[in-house]
């Protein structure tokens, strides 16, 4: 029988999976419908809404409900979404679908489901391993990611062999998604009692309050640029600015969340030698700049270059932020600040598509990738003024060590 920590790296494959593939495909999949940039960016924010108020639904209920229970749900409403996601053809009927599948086209997960199992990982290990349990968890997302990108150049294959019209072949893909929530909701089942453990509801405790505020109003703004970076937009980017083809930006994605995944490992072992919020910040930076770089890159085999350098710097902070909001509360409050950091990211990831839509038709294709560059280039340097002196458990023990070694 599988353990929780498998079943969790399992399900976080499969549903990256999906998500890597829809983010890639869906901007093609309206642009064939001939939905304008600014319908693009109503529908992303749409599923992205949807995402939003189901984690507020789980950072509110889960605990009292059921994390079980609670993941089977939203694996339920990822299939029935994605299922008229496939049979609708106007925004009217695709917008309230992606809203109700929590369709995601940031082409990283980070819903609902999500922030649950990060809440029940961390009692799964201990602290000395809970930053590389994160890195494996994020890893196997990342990969499931590189797949899923790899897998959106499928409708061009069965238009070529199978003599699909390119609207079936999308939509085929898009029942492929469905068939990923079946598979997943069959893994959680399996879920043993233990990942309840630390589910019970208490009040947040003052010093988790003043944390969970200032981090949350710094995700925000960090989220607010990466809502103007959703793998949907840039693919857009790509297909629009450069004309590369369907399979072209779906072996760029894939290159992409493969340097993602390696990138998880390297984050764990220089956390280790500068902590974890030096190698958040001092790794988010750079990949910033590297995107403005893209935006203002002539041709494309350039900017696919610098992209993909960016892409294994860009991740970095993701493991490193995980372990680090797990390290400064209680076990039992872990479903609330998962929840309500991830909650803020995606709020804030909701509405960036709106902008990001309107941006690219009424300015240029570039300026959503030089605003969301210099919004997240903000959010790194407050974050290391408000939080650098702030050490998680295992950065204090390292250093009360030292000194009694010194002594």
């Amino acid at each position: 029988m599988m353990s929780d920590r498998t079943i969790l790296y399992t399900t976080a494959f499969i549903r990256a999976l999906g998500v890597g593939m829809v983010a890639v495909l869906l901007a093609v999949y309206l642009a064939q419908l001939d939905f304008a940039p600014d319908a693009v960016g109503y529908v992303i924010a749409a599923g992205l809404t949807g995402n939003a108020l189901a984690l507020l639904v789980v950072t509110v209920w889960s605990d009292r409900f059921g994390r079980k229970r609670m993941l089977l749900q939203l694996t339920l409403l990822w299939a029935t979404g994605a299922a008229v996601s496939a049979l609708a053809t106007s925004a009217s009927v695709l917008a309230p679908a992606a809203f109700l599948g929590m369709l995601n086209g940031m082409g990283r997960d980070r819903g609902a489901a999500l922030a649950l199992e990060q809440a029940i990982l961390p009692a799964r290990t201990s602290d000395a391993h809970r930053t590389r349990a994160f890195a494996w968890y994020n890893a196997v997302q990342d990969v499931g990611h590189a797949l899923g990108a790899l897998l959106a150049g499928v409708p061009v294959v069965l238009e070529r062999t199978r003599g699909l019209s390119p609207m079936s072949a999308h939509r085929l893909s898009l029942w492929g998604y469905v068939g990923l929530a079946a598979l997943t909701a069959a893994l959680y089942v399996q879920l043993s009692p233990a990942c309840e453990i630390g589910a019970r509801r208490a009040p947040l405790t003052a010093p988790t309050r003043r944390v969970l505020a200032k981090i949350s109003a710094l995700f925000a703004l960090d989220s607010l640029g990466g809502g103007f970076l959703t793998t949907a937009l840039l693919s857009y980017f790509f297909f629009e600015r450069f004309g590369a083809s369907e399979i072209v930006i779906a072996a760029l994605f894939f290159g992409a969340r493969l340097a993602n995944a390696l990138s998880h490992f390297g984050a764990a072992v220089l956390a280790r030698k500068i902590g974890l919020v030096n190698t958040m910040v001092f790794t988010h930076i750079p990949s910033s700049l590297l995107l403005v770089t893209v935006a203002f890159t002539p041709s494309f085999p350039v900017a696919a270059a610098l992209f993909l350098l960016r892409e294994g710097l860009v991740e970095m902070d993701v493991p490193t932020r995980q372990s680090y909001i797990m390290a400064m509360v209680r076990p039992e409050e872990r479903t609330v600040a998962s929840g309500v950091t991830n909650l803020v990211r995606m709020g804030a990831w909701a509405i960036g598509p709106l902008f990001a839509g309107i941006l690219m038709r009424r300015s240029s294709l570039m300026m959503p990738l030089v605003i969301g560059a210099a919004m997240k280039i903000t959010y790194d340097v407050l974050l290391y003024t408000a939080f650098r002196k702030r050490r998680p458990p295992e950065e204090t023990a390292g250093m009360s060590d030292h000194a009694d070694r010194r002594a």
